[in-house]
């Protein structure tokens, strides 16, 4: 019985409580150091059957070029612009990421931002469900007085006057918006890779310039990807368009927002009254986080939008399937375990609900203090640099006290 070997980035979730000879029944070999220590000379050196990584690892020709043992890459992430997927498929590497693990952590995060900043919203939440029981309710034998339609008028024009652009509409995209008109929430979507639909019902000029909230959920693609490229998205055109009050939120590809341009518009606006507020959970130079274009955020914080325990389980399951897929009796027959879910058994209760969120909106901060990231990054500027230094980015991220999801029902 041949014994596996796996080489791993440390930061992956209850990597030793998968990966182990108790649940795989077979005899491995599990290498952890962190995901910027892989490289192409610690791959020759421990020749390993697969690989499992995160975001920081890249995974191209530079880093397999000379090795032949690899079978497998697991991406324990929603994003895979970190991977050379075309070359992993020509040298007839399984590949997998884990797409949707963490959608509700960052939704979530968006929700929380929205709040903390904007926390008027959660009283318009309010007034649409009011506005739409009243609307539900079945009709009466007499025709409603002028004062009772006023009434209604009123409360469905308050209620709708939050409006939450997306743009992206893939897992987290589609995630968000469900929370939005959870809450009654007008949602202006646009993703041009699929059809149209209740939520893919705008242009990205209408996104721009109609929303009160901007949310961005895109992979990163260059001209040469993708028909509709990413990378700067958001840059000095697209801020003209919009307007000051809107709040623009990034979770998804920190090159995706044009930070020069960003940072310009942030400097030269005409009065406080004129500064746009933004949320970045993600950088363009990241780990390295100037202090310039910190002072001018609203909330910032070090990439941590999909950091739930939750999400970050997923994420280890869903590699540790296709992992079993590839070595099981589908793959090279090497495993005999046909499958193990260990979420249920690793997740401890879960007290954090989001229909009582709804219900008691004052306790947003029991169910995620954003804050509180917000002042840990900004804490660790190095005077010197004037600037977030790359090993306390990471250090940042590894030792993160992992929050919760909410059950969404």
């Amino acid at each position: 019985m041949s014994m596996l070997t796996i080489l791993a980035d440390s930061n992956i979730t209850h990597l030793h409580d998968y990966f182990n000879e108790q649940v795989l029944q077979h005899p491995i070999k599990v290498i952890a150091m962190a995901g910027r220590e892989i490289d192409a000379a610690i791959i020759d050196k421990y020749q390993p059957d697969a690989l499992l990584v995160r975001s920081v690892t890249k995974v191209n020709a530079d880093l397999l070029a000379n090795n032949h043992s690899i079978k497998y890459v697991g991406s324990a992430t929603i994003g895979t612009d970190h991977v050379d997927q075309d070359y992993l498929l020509q040298r007839a590497i399984y590949f997998t990421n884990a797409g949707g693990c963490s959608k509700h952590s960052v939704a979530q995060y968006v929700l929380t931002a929205i709040f903390a900043l904007r926390p008027e919203y959660w009283n318009q939440a309010h007034l649409s469900h009011l506005a739409i029981s009243q609307a539900a309710l079945p009709s009466q034998a007499a025709l409603p007085s002028q004062a009772t339609l006023t009434s209604q008028a009123t409360l469905t024009s308050q209620a709708t006057s939050v409006k939450l652009g997306i743009i992206g509409l893939g897992n987290i995209g589609s995630t968000l918006a469900s929370y939005a008109l959870d809450i009654g929430w007008q949602v202006l979507g646009y993703d041009p890779l699929i059809p149209k639909s209740e939520i893919n019902n705008a242009s990205f000029e209408q996104v721009l310039s109609e929303s009160d909230v901007i949310s961005l959920h895109v992979p990163l693609t260059k001209v040469m990807d993708s028909q509709y490229p990413t990378y700067h998205l958001i840059d000095h055109a697209a801020l003209a368009k919009i307007p000051s009050h809107t709040l623009l939120i990034n979770t998804a590809r920190g090159p995706v927002i044009n930070e020069a341009d960003l940072l310009h518009s942030l400097q030269h606006t005409e009065s406080n009254q004129d500064q746009r507020d933004i949320v970045l959970d993600v950088f363009e130079h990241e780990p390295y986080v100037s202090a310039v274009l910190l002072d001018k955020l609203a909330i910032a914080t070090p990439h941590i939008a999909g950091y739930t325990l939750e999400g970050k389980l997923r994420g280890t399951q869903i590699i540790f399937d296709h992992f079993l897929k590839v070595f099981g009796t589908e793959g090279t027959k090497q495993i005999k375990v046909k499958k193990a879910y260990l979420m249920d058994q690793l997740l401890p209760e879960n007290p954090y609900h989001w229909s009582q969120l709804k219900q008691a909106h004052q306790k947003l901060s029991q169910f995620y203090d954003i804050k509180a990231d917000d002042g840990l990054l900004r804490s660790c500027i190095n005077e010197q640099a004037q600037a977030v230094l790359g090993a306390d980015f990471d250090s940042l991220r590894k030792n993160y006290n992992l929050r919760r999801e909410w059950l969404f029902q």
